[in-house]
């Protein structure tokens, strides 16, 4: 997949493509029947599978102090989506220029100029530019006019109600990953750079890989099961994980993280980029009164661990 940060001046070969259009944080069923829409027209008329999306989410642009929300953070979007086939991910710079552009500037200037594209598909809620003001209806008037055709994509569902970031938000807050994952359509997974920690872990006897999470929604905190994905480094593969999520109470931590015990490896991942997807919550973050104690329920987690992911499908 060729990723571009900057489209002022796309190459030729860039251009032209069939884009689905849309924030997709989580990549959920709703984002991917979206998507695969997109891979269809690019399939009819034979050009790229392309993704257009907004670089930082718009909503925190626009509200840079509300509490963060975020499912995933730009690198994870762009893996999930390299999974699902897109060619081209178009990830526009969402600044006061942005912002301030009116919805047939946009419509015009970026996806026609910019861009190129030959076919776009949106959601039938997609809003766009100065103001919100443009929506899919506006889109398909405009498009013939601008070189592209336009396909609204319905929303979908199923019994439990619509397929949102909402929905997979409250699930992961309650500490419901399996209700997460059937929204979504694979784990809730979180990335990024391995960090240097305190160390306790391993001093413990239980050396752990640390994430930061700022930026993104928090789960619930707790125990979980996980499989973790190492994607860079002399370690790259597939590995089980217990991890804890939180800021380790016992030891009087306040800044919220990711500390990931991977099950049955010996190596060093500082630096690395992993991804961990969290598969089942064991139970919540307690304090405990000493070492011992916290050594004991730790040796329990790491078996409870083993015990869930030995009936799992670690296919994602």
């Amino acid at each position: 997949m060729r990723r571009h940060t900057d489209t002022d001046a796309l190459a030729l070969a860039d251009r032209g493509a069939a884009v689905a259009i849309g924030n997709f944080d989580g990549i959920h069923l709703g984002h991917q029947s979206v998507l695969a829409l997109a891979r269809a027209a690019a399939v009819e008329k034979g050009v790229p599978f392309g993704v257009v999306t907004f670089e930082p989410h718009p909503r925190a642009f626009f509200a840079p102090d509300a509490p963060a929300f975020r499912l995933m953070n730009a690198e994870a979007r762009a893996h999930r989506l390299a999974k699902l086939g897109v060619e081209q991910l178009y990830e526009l710079r969402f600044d006061a220029r942005l912002a301030g552009l009116d919805a047939e500037s946009f419509a015009r200037d970026v996806l026609a100029g910019a861009l190129g594209i030959r076919h776009l598909v949106a959601g039938a809620d997609f809003r766009f530019g100065k103001g919100r003001a443009g929506d899919v209806e506006m889109l398909r008037r405009l498009g013939p006019g601008l070189g592209f055709g336009m396909t609204v994509a319905p929303l979908v569902c199923d019994d439990a109600g619509d397929f949102s970031s909402s929905a997979i938000r409250a699930a992961l807050a309650e500490g419901r990953p399996e209700d997460a994952t059937r929204v979504l359509g694979h784990w809730h997974r979180i990335e990024g750079t391995v960090q240097h920690g305190d160390k306790r872990g391993r001093d413990l006897g239980f050396p752990t890989a640390n994430l930061w999470l700022d930026g993104l929604h928090l789960p619930r905190f707790g125990v979980y099961a996980t499989i973790v994905d190492v994607l860079t480094g002399p370690h790259k593969g597939r590995h089980a994980g217990a991890a804890s999520l939180g800021v380790r109470p016992t030891f009087g931590g306040t800044r919220p993280n990711l500390e990931i015990h991977l099950l049955d490896f010996s190596g060093d991942l500082y630096g690395a980029e992993i991804s961990v997807a969290l598969v089942a919550f064991q139970r919540p973050e307690l304090r405990f009164d000493g070492v011992a104690p916290l050594v004991a329920q730790m040796r329990a987690d790491v078996a409870e661990t083993r015990r869930l992911l030995a009936a799992v499908d670690r296919d994602d």
